[in-house]
């Protein structure tokens, strides 16, 4: 998101973006923004230090109790190294922890402080130079609370189980107790299932209420139709969809995220199937905001995709989690392929055209035999654009794979 990289060209996990790797705020900035970051960053401090003029209730980690965030005020030096203790286990130990924040707000929620820092930025009225804000909430990431009031609007009884609900998954897919996936007990029920959908889609319309502030925010300060405006998100979560809980996957429920754009110079109401990744972020905001695209970033710009109708970005794209899976899509077909203990394990192949669920593997079927082949061609090709033979990842899965390339 921050790069505009693969995630195959990036260093590690992403925990750090080395300085030759230029981010989106630091672009930016470099072209006469006012660069302001909230929340969620896991991209390490010299990083955010570079990336943002401005900030408020940083929080540098993955999650938190959404009731206890330690976060950060803005430090212009991007030093972030203070701390307060914790104990973290009071009724069993006097040990004390020191947590790297300088403040928590115990008692309000995640999204509502994010919020708060948003809003206080737009009201500021430093300049009249143009901005970057970026909310990078923690929510609906688990734990999953949020006021109660939210919580009463879904009434878990009333969920409606996805089509593909599981009381567990069919096969051993190499992460079957990681720690999403010990959010619920074994096998799924649909009561858990269902309290489960309702909280996460309590938390979600929390989420939303926020950011209808801070666009409530932006059209009372006269800027709201001068202001391009991106809503994405992190990969899904299965809650009980194939038998899963997390977002550990290659299944649509995980690897599809909300991307919407909207602003001057973008068409109102139009929705475009044109295959995107979250890293097409950077270079579309340089390309609509007039900013020149660094050299280090591989994304794709979809303003001529949004501008015009039927517009291809990509023939295919290729998902990856850690050294166990690999996939591929067209515009009808999905393939992956899982590695486990070392060795190929598994392939299954969907027609997302008949069966957006992903209910019924194809690829045993003979009649199929030629599209996993091209899909299997296509998956190499996919793999030498990206160097992914050059990771540790690549190599071990490729090395376990007979079909090879």
């Amino acid at each position: 998101l921050h790069t505009g990289r693969t995630l195959f060209h990036i260093e590690g996990a992403g925990e750090s973006i080395p300085a030759e790797h230029t981010t989106m705020g630091e672009a930016l900035r470099n072209s006469g923004y006012r660069t302001f970051g909230t929340g969620k960053w896991h991209n390490g401090r010299e990083s955010y230090h570079r990336s943002c003029t401005h900030g408020d209730e940083i929080f540098f980690g993955g999650m938190a109790d959404h009731w206890n965030v330690p976060a950060y005020h803005y430090d212009p030096t991007g030093r972030y190294d203070a701390s307060c203790p914790v104990v973290d286990n009071p009724m069993g130990s006097n040990a004390v922890r020191q947590r790297p924040c300088d403040h928590i707000h115990s008692g309000r929620h995640s999204s509502e402080i994010l919020r708060d820092a948003a809003l206080s930025f737009l009201e500021s009225g430093e300049s009249d130079d143009p901005f970057f804000l970026y909310m990078a909430f923690l929510a609906p990431h688990d734990p999953r609370t949020m006021p109660q009031e939210f919580l009463e609007m879904y009434c878990p009884d009333e969920m409606e189980l996805p089509p593909n609900f599981l009381g567990g998954h069919p096969f051993d897919n190499g992460d079957m107790h990681i720690r999403d996936e010990m959010l619920a007990g074994f096998p799924r029920t649909p009561e858990e299932v269902r309290r489960h959908m309702a909280e996460y889609y309590a938390m979600i319309s929390h989420l939303d209420a926020q950011i209808g502030q801070v666009l409530q925010a932006l059209e009372d300060k006269g800027v709201l139709d001068d202001t391009i405006i991106v809503f994405a998100g992190d990969n899904g979560l299965a809650v009980g969809q194939h038998g899963l809980m997390g977002k550990q996957s290659c299944y649509d429920h995980s690897v599809r995220v909300p991307l919407i754009f909207a602003g001057p110079g973008i068409p109102q109401g139009s929705r475009t199937d044109a295959r995107a990744y979250l890293l097409d972020i950077f270079p579309t905001l340089c390309d609509l905001a007039g900013v020149e695209t660094p050299e280090s970033v591989e994304g794709i710009s979809l303003a001529d995709a949004m501008r015009t109708p039927g517009t291809a970005v990509r023939d295919a794209l290729y998902f990856a989690y850690t050294d166990k899976h690999r996939a591929v899509r067209d515009d009808r077909h999905k393939l992956i392929e899982y590695v486990v203990n070392g060795r190929h394990s598994m392939t299954q192949l969907f027609d997302l055209a008949e069966d957006p669920w992903e209910l019924t593997n194809l690829a045993s079927d003979a009649a199929h035999a030629g599209t996993v082949d091209l899909l299997r061609a296509e998956m190499v090709r996919c793999r030498d654009a990206w160097d992914d033979q050059a990771t540790s990842w690549g190599e071990t899965f490729w090395s376990a794979c007979s079909f090879g390339g």
